[in-house]
């Protein structure tokens, strides 16, 4: 318990810190800098959670071309994890409803995250569209392709924007999987514990001679690499 008061009173007044000088920082600066605040954000939130990270598979990412990473969601800690364990510049692929936070969600912006409109499909297809542009302009994109956080850890059914987003920008797809950050905050819990975050990255997915006949299969394969790092059971086709 002394650990999750702790937590809350010095990373609550840090995050409104960090969203304020990463807006000022964006007035003068490029949305790289804006992304480096942020990774700061991500990494002492880990650090005051008494959370270490492990990250495997480094190798696998690539130093000379964007890609399309895409994690598991168990944890709000998944993405100070990505933030720390992924030692590039990424930008996220996010719901709209994060995006109409008072001040967190200018701050995403000023970063050049790409806002999602779930509820409308027209704009959904335009969000991809500025996805697959940025990703031609050599900017990296993070995807959940559950879409929402696993209350227990299983992975949930893949929706199939990102996939599209792949073929359609031809960027390869480094599968990653995250494992132990639910035991640092599970789902509708605030309670924080220690402990080790792993995060693998495999081995990319060339989607370059790919088309959207092999849009379900690809969506098989990541699955399948996700879900042997993370030991669940599920079926990986969308609801």
């Amino acid at each position: 318990m002394f650990r999750t008061i702790l937590f809350f009173a010095i990373y609550l007044p840090f995050t409104g810190l960090c969203i304020a000088i990463a807006i000022l920082v964006s007035l003068f600066s490029t949305a790289d800098r804006v992304h480096a605040m942020a990774t700061l954000w991500g990494k002492v939130g880990l650090k005051l959670a008494g959370a270490r990270i492990q990250a495997i598979g480094t190798e696998n990412i690539p130093q000379d071309q964007p890609a399309i990473y895409m994690a598991n969601h168990q944890s709000n800690f998944d993405i100070q994890t990505l933030y720390a364990g992924l030692p590039i510049q990424f930008r996220w692929l996010a719901k709209k409803e994060l995006f109409d936070v008072p001040f967190f969600g200018l701050a995403m912006k000023r970063a050049g995250y790409i806002p999602v409109d779930r509820s409308n499909r027209k704009r959904a297809i335009q969000s991809m569209a500025v996805a697959a542009d940025k990703i031609r302009q050599g900017a990296s994109v993070v995807v959940f392709p559950e879409g929402t956080r696993s209350p227990d850890g299983q992975l949930l059914p893949f929706k199939k924007g990102g996939f599209m987003l792949a073929l359609e920008s031809g960027a390869p797809i480094i599968p990653v999987a995250i494992s132990g950050s639910r035991d640092l905050m599970a789902k509708h819990s605030l309670r924080i514990c220690g402990g080790t975050v792993n995060i693998r990255f495999f081995p990319a997915i060339d989607t370059s001679v790919l088309t959207v006949a092999d849009r379900d299969r690809l969506l098989d394969d990541v699955f399948a690499s996700i879900s042997s790092a993370v030991s669940v059971e599920s079926e990986p086709n969308e609801s």
